[in-house]
């Protein structure tokens, strides 16, 4: 009941439809199933080792006004050790509580019977989901983007269903026909006379570059190999270079351990120099993710610097910096990245939840965001449009995307201008689940010459066909 009071409350709060659209939608029903996973080797991020995942699928079935009904699918995994880094409640705690308000967020998002475009339904929902997770009786309060991981497979669902029915791929559903309001609704007075639809590609973009992982404790060499795995897949840098013809390498460091860092990246060039020397490929690039390890910006500039003076070519590959200190900017507000961003430009990723978050990261020098499918896709739309519209360096970033989650993530990438590269981290750490994915999508599933036919994202909905 109490989040029944909640939801009708905030739709009398909330700025209703300002006109009837005959292409609105409403919500019929929800329901949610999970899928779980064990890692074929284990990732290390932020100081953390995580060998297993959950998935989080929901099916939500939508009505349009002309009582046109359709089923939208969204996947994501509970991304609790990043999200929700907890020394407290570490993974069982934090991942049970995950599980307990994505019930909540059902039930919510179930009894949503207003009519609207995906984004205006998750403009009035996101904050009772919000309001529904700090009312939780928890050890520790759920933080925000833990939330928003776990209410993101609720609005790909919504998104979904808006696409199929329409009959279209969603991205040709942010259109003024489609939604009415301006950006001024959901980003301020500054966007007012904005509309999605610049924002966004219409078409996606034919393919794009593979951005593989190298987590801080992966194989670099063989003699790295602690005990094979054996399954069949590269077990080393050097076998996954070739293996997809990789040409980009975003490279995990640990934050405290400057010479570990700087010698990492070293070994790193060092292994594809050799590798991409047999390949005859002349360019390639790095993106670093300090996963906000780093004490303060004085370490990442001498990381910087040590990199520059031990490899000039090394340096010259880095491309970005992915969220190089702590992801709460305003009780940091000393780790301005202004020096940082002459040299490489920085992005935000952890800290970035909501508008005001990347205003205040844009004050702090960060020059560029990381937008991720896991925060939901209107969330990454409207900071899509925002960054574009003060020229911010975007990236996508994954989170370790099997499936449909990595059909979500790579079709975000593939409809954002500017965005170079995407990540896949699912095929190195958890194959598993993305069997029987390779047929249905080889040219996202299947890579040999390190690129992702995105050209092939072109079915209703987000693209997923389940």
């Amino acid at each position: 009941m109490t989040d029944r009071r909640a939801f009708l409350a905030s739709l009398l709060a909330a700025p209703q439809t300002i006109r009837a659209n005959p292409l609105d939608m409403r919500i019929e029903s929800v329901e949610t199933f999970e899928e779980s996973y064990a890692y074929r080797t284990p990732i290390k991020f932020g100081g953390s080792i995580v060998d297993r995942v959950t998935l989080l699928n929901v099916r939500l079935r939508a009505r349009n006004r002309a009582g046109r009904e359709a089923e939208g699918f969204g996947s994501m995994p509970l991304g609790n050790v990043w999200s929700w880094p907890s020394r407290r409640l570490g993974y069982d705690g934090t991942l049970a509580v995950m599980r307990r308000l994505a019930g909540r967020i059902r039930a919510i998002t179930a009894e949503c019977r207003d009519y609207g475009h995906p984004v205006e339904l998750n403009h009035h929902l996101e904050p009772v989901w919000l309001k529904a997770a700090a009312e939780m009786e928890s050890p520790e309060p759920a933080p925000k983007l833990a939330v928003l991981v776990t209410a993101s497979p609720f609005d790909a669902a919504l998104h979904d269903a808006y696409g199929k029915l329409c009959g279209a791929s969603v991205y040709r559903c942010y259109t003024r026909e489609h939604l009415r309001e301006d950006l001024g609704r959901y980003l301020g007075p500054e966007f007012r006379g904005l509309y999605l639809e610049q924002f966004v590609l219409p078409d996606p973009k034919p393919r794009m570059p593979l951005y593989h992982l190298v987590g801080a404790v992966d194989p670099i060499r063989e003699s790295d190999i602690v005990r094979r795995v054996g399954d069949g897949l590269p077990e080393t840098l050097a076998e996954w270079i070739e293996y997809n013809g990789l040409t980009h390498l975003k490279i995990k460091l640990n934050g405290d351990d400057l010479a570990w860092d700087r010698d990492r990246v070293l070994a790193v060039e060092s292994c594809a120099a050799e590798a991409m020397a047999r390949r005859g490929v002349k360019q390639w690039f790095y993106s670093l993710d300090f996963n906000e390890r780093c004490p303060n910006v004085s370490y990442l500039l001498d990381v910087l610097r040590q990199i520059r003076e031990k490899s000039p070519e090394a340096f010259r590959r880095i491309q970005y910096v992915e969220q190089p200190t702590h992801r709460d900017l305003k009780a940091h507000r000393e780790n301005v990245m202004h020096e940082a961003a002459k040299l490489r430009p920085v992005v935000i990723d952890e800290s970035l939840t909501d508008l005001e978050s990347l205003r205040l990261a844009r004050e702090m020098g960060y020059t560029g965001a990381a937008l991720k499918a896991c925060k939901g896709q209107a969330q990454a739309l409207l900071m899509a449009a925002a960054a574009q519209r003060w020229k911010m360096f975007l990236c996508v970033q994954d989170l370790t995307c099997p499936g449909a989650s990595l059909i979500h993530s790579a079709g975000l990438a593939a409809h954002v201008p500017g965005v170079a590269a995407i990540e896949a981290n699912a095929r190195q750490y958890v194959p598993a689940a993305n069997k029987g994915w390779e047929e249905k999508f080889p040219g996202i599933f299947i890579i040999r010459d390190g690129y992702m036919r995105t050209g092939t994202l072109t079915g209703p909905g987000l693209g997923a066909v389940v």
